[in-house]
């Protein structure tokens, strides 16, 4: 069972018409919904299940520009502001706090990497140094051993996944958003060639614009629209602590370990380097895509066949909006933890930290992270159906890029100036010969 959420009620009646319709609830689409909103648009969000259900609260918390990939900087740094007056902007807590994060390094390959990063963020102005020993200690006081280094990142931060995408999505209702939960929708009705409406289990919404922001469930919606998104779910865990007295310091990242403390006076735990990755049909459909990443990453994936490829296999590819749509029958992936994940996490944390050998676990749980090809969301409009937009593949990333997120997909939409310049996001860099590939932050 995933964390508990900061419920959002559903509005009853859906309208007939709106100007866009917002697919998902999770942080990409309540921030969406948000700066639509904002924007005096009329808006609809629908969400299958219950907002931040998935990925959006089950995620570590971090808002970090730290490691990024230099595509994605600018969006990070853009985020980065708009989480800062974010509790102010929506009148409702986050969990939003400026307070850094602190890359731990133990071996030199590692610090390597770190630097080079970082040779290459200061150019686009980052603010990020490293640390000597004395510094390193002050800011992580208790450590057992020495580190080969530290990368420090002042202006990083965290919120609280279990409350942030319920209060934006709560304060797109103030600004006029209509909030439709526990409401699949099943397709896009087009006509002449472009988005007309969508057809959702409990009726149509005429609208002039679609903004998918399905997630892990992106790739199956559009493949009902013979709309090729390559996207493939990996499974990450984390687990936290009861409250117990600790720094309030930066969100650490080690090599064996992440922590971070919470606003409920916990820590958040997890392991950084090991997801569980499962072959299913689509890593076939996608094999070439992915080619680069799995060069890249092979052991930290680890790949094998289980549970999730046979409901998959049986999973319908197309359906009419007359039947009943994947997305209702199964409106919230809740996977597993993996316990060997955790508990080694644990371990090295205890080793590194001794005073965390007194915590108590409260909840372990996972959550499946959208991947694209070059682990770079897409936030773009889609050629072939006029009226559809993308804001999806966030790649383990989307907890922090959400608000930047949201706030792009709604120029883009609007045909306004967008925060940052959107082609690294294009969504047609994966069907034009382009092959991108995964550089950082992965």
């Amino acid at each position: 069972m995933g964390p508990i959420v900061d419920p959002v009620c559903s509005d009853e009646r859906l309208p007939e018409r709106t100007g866009v319709v917002v697919i998902g609830g999770g942080i990409a689409g309540s921030s969406t919904a948000l700066f639509l909103a904002d924007k005096g648009i009329s808006v609809a969000l629908c969400e299958k299940g219950h907002i931040a259900g998935e990925q959006s609260s089950r995620n570590w918390g971090w808002v970090t520009a730290r490691g990024r990939d230099m595509r994605e900087l600018p969006l990070c740094l853009e985020s980065a502001r708009l989480w800062k007056d974010m509790n102010e902007f929506i009148g409702a807590e986050t969990g939003y706090r400026r307070l850094g994060s602190l890359r731990l390094y133990d071996t030199e390959e590692n610090l390597a990497i770190g630097e080079e990063w970082l040779s290459e963020a200061k150019l686009l102005q980052i603010q990020a140094k490293f640390l000597d020993r004395g510094e390193i200690a002050e800011l992580a006081p208790g450590a057992s051993r020495q580190f080969k280094g530290a990368l420090y990142a002042p202006n990083d931060g965290r919120a609280e996944p279990q409350k942030a995408a319920s209060a934006i999505a709560e304060g797109a209702r103030k600004r006029g958003a209509k909030i439709f939960t526990h409401c699949a929708v099943r397709g896009i009705d087009i006509q002449a060639g472009k988005v007309a409406g969508v057809i959702t289990e409990r009726g149509r919404i005429a609208c002039d614009a679609v903004v998918l922001a399905g997630g892990g469930w992106s790739t199956i919606f559009c493949g009902n629209l013979d709309i090729r998104l390559p996207q493939l779910l990996v499974q990450a865990s984390a687990m936290r602590t009861e409250p117990m007295d600790g720094p309030v310091g930066p969100t650490i990242y080690a090599d064996k370990f992440s922590l971070r403390k919470r606003l409920d006076g916990g820590y958040n735990i997890g392991d950084p380097f090991h997801t569980k990755t499962e072959f299913t049909p689509d890593s076939f459909r996608y094999a070439f895509d992915y080619l680069p990443m799995l060069q890249k990453s092979w052991k930290r994936l680890r790949p094998k066949f289980g549970s999730r490829a046979l409901r998959e296999w049986r999973r319908p590819r197309h359906w009419s909006p007359d039947q009943v749509s994947p997305f209702e029958k199964l409106r919230v992936l809740d996977p597993p933890a993996t316990d060997l994940f955790l508990s080694r996490a644990h371990r090295s944390l205890i080793e590194t930290f001794p005073a965390f050998s007194q915590a108590k676990i409260a909840q372990r749980w996972a959550g499946l992270i959208d991947i694209t090809p070059d682990a770079v969301p897409v936030i773009s409009k889609v050629e072939a159906l006029p009226g559809l937009f993308l804001n999806t593949g966030f790649s383990g990333h989307g907890f922090g890029l959400g608000p930047g997120a949201g706030k792009l997909a709604a120029d883009l939409v609007a045909g306004d100036a967008p925060i940052v310049d959107p082609t690294p996001f294009r969504y047609s860099r994966f069907i034009d010969g382009s092959r991108p590939k995964p550089k950082a932050g992965f």
